[in-house]
């Protein structure tokens, strides 16, 4: 089954940062939610995977997801350089959800002390039981409130904000579908097992 194509950004009104702008992606994958659910919480996959991250491993003895837990990321984007991040899991429904909030630990976007309620990222996987056994898999992020990449750019030039953002979130959604392509892989050929 084929992803949500990243397509064009629409926005109308005006896409400001400070509004938390959102991106979606998903696709329906032939596997059951329980098989999916094992490669969604396994933190280390996205950076097989993500354009951006390139390595996340659990923080504070945690070995996998469960509510306030911690792990580590470290990210890379040609206009950002590299980046460390701290993310903790802030929504864990069993075979269902699994969201976190990313902080910035090293203060290198400026936003202040790292804080889980004031993240400059919260992403969310979401799966859902479709027709014939397979499993409706989203991923989505919502931008801020705290300052990130994005708000560095927007210092730069404000007068470009709206379209900075735009093109953010498309990178982002174009992101997004190479993960859920990877995951709908993996998933289909161990389900053929």
């Amino acid at each position: 089954m084929a992803d949500t194509p990243p397509g064009p950004p629409a926005y109308d009104p005006p896409m400001r940062y400070a509004d938390g702008p959102t991106a979606t992606a998903e696709t329906t994958v032939d596997a059951p939610p329980a098989l999916l659910w094992e490669l969604v919480t396994d933190i280390g996959l996205p950076a097989r995977l993500s354009p951006e991250l390139r390595h996340a491993v659990w923080l504070d003895g945690a070995t996998g997801p469960a509510l306030g837990a911690r792990f580590e990321g470290r990210n890379e984007h040609p206009r950002v350089g590299t980046w460390r991040t701290h993310s903790y899991v802030v929504e864990l429904v069993e075979q269902r959800v699994f969201a976190w909030a990313v902080t910035d630990p090293d203060d290198r976007f400026g936003g202040g002390e790292a804080d889980p309620d004031r993240p400059l990222a919260t992403w969310r996987f979401e799966l859902c039981p479709a027709p014939g056994g397979a499993t409706l898999l989203r991923l989505g992020v919502r931008l801020g409130p705290a300052r990130s990449g994005v708000s560095l750019a927007v210092d730069r030039a404000p007068d470009r904000e709206e379209r900075i953002v735009a093109g953010r979130l498309a990178e982002l959604r174009t992101g997004m579908a190479a993960t859920l392509g990877g995951i709908r892989a993996l998933a289909e050929d161990r389900a053929a097992l």
